[in-house]
């Protein structure tokens, strides 16, 4: 299994000529230190996610979609309720995050991917602890028309990050980033 890592990874975002689209079914990441400090109601230091942030700006204005599906559980884990508060940066930079409620996913993988522009899928691999380990190009033609299924099926279900966030009424007092 040959994992694409770091800037070759990134790349990947760089060079897709329409739609970006993760689907997200985990319950935690690999932010460990940023979820610390959130729950400690301290400033978030977000310069991790700064290149990401510009690269989604940079995207948008050149007319290019990167959009994602959250699949989450409630009660909220702590994860999710950091992933929600980070969201606004994310949606503010022009990515497109609907959420999707875990008992509304019956038939989507357990499984994160990246699909960008309907024909190259990749399945985002992570290790023990959350670590991400890196993404690996899926090149069975059927998992990735299944995998734009999949896209279809959670996108028609999801509702928008700031309708999701009105209607669960997720207001908690969040820390400044930094």
């Amino acid at each position: 299994m040959t994992l694409l890592v770091g800037e070759d990874f990134f790349d990947l975002f760089r060079t897709f000529e329409h739609t970006a689209y993760r689907l997200e079914v985990r319950e935690s990441y690999y932010e460990k230190e940023q979820l610390g400090q959130f729950l400690a109601g301290q400033r978030v230091n977000l310069t991790y996610m700064e290149a990401w942030f510009s690269l989604i700006v940079q995207r948008r204005v050149e007319g290019k979609r990167i959009e994602r599906v959250r699949v989450v559980s409630r009660p909220h884990s702590d994860y999710t309720r950091y992933g929600l508060w980070l969201c606004a940066y994310n949606t503010q930079a022009g990515e497109d995050i609907r959420y999707l409620e875990r008992q509304h996913a019956a038939g989507l993988p357990d499984l994160d991917y990246w699909l960008l522009d309907s024909n190259r899928l990749y399945a985002v691999r992570f290790g023990e602890g959350d670590d991400l380990l890196g993404a690996e190009l899926v090149e069975d033609p059927a998992a990735v028309i299944q995998a734009g299924w999949w896209r279809d099926v959670a996108w028609h279900h999801a509702v928008p990050y700031s309708e999701y966030v009105k209607a669960t009424g997720f207001g908690v007092e969040h820390p400044t980033s930094a």
